[in-house]
């Protein structure tokens, strides 16, 4: 593969979305937590998967999102988002 020669414009762009990435999902897992309180059906399971997801960045265990996908609540999901902040 070729070495990507990135202006300074491109590097500054990418050095501040990893300084960020911790808010970023975050901010992500706050939105899902909006949408699984409206979704239904197949739409909801779309959105917990990528809660999932979020929830892995943000060092959430493994064990502790298979409980909060079981119990099914997005109040739950929502109080430990919150507890993050």
């Amino acid at each position: 593969m070729t070495d990507r020669q990135y202006t300074k414009y491109q590097q500054n762009v990418i050095r501040r979305y990893y300084e960020n990435r911790d808010a970023i999902a975050l901010q992500r897992a706050q939105e899902q937590v909006t949408e699984l309180y409206l979704a239904e059906g197949k739409k909801r399971q779309r959105v917990w998967e990528s809660l999932e997801k979020n929830l892995e960045k943000l060092g959430v265990p493994a064990s502790q999102i298979q409980h909060l996908r079981q119990q099914d609540d997005p109040a739950l999901v929502a109080k430990l988002i919150s507890s993050k902040l």
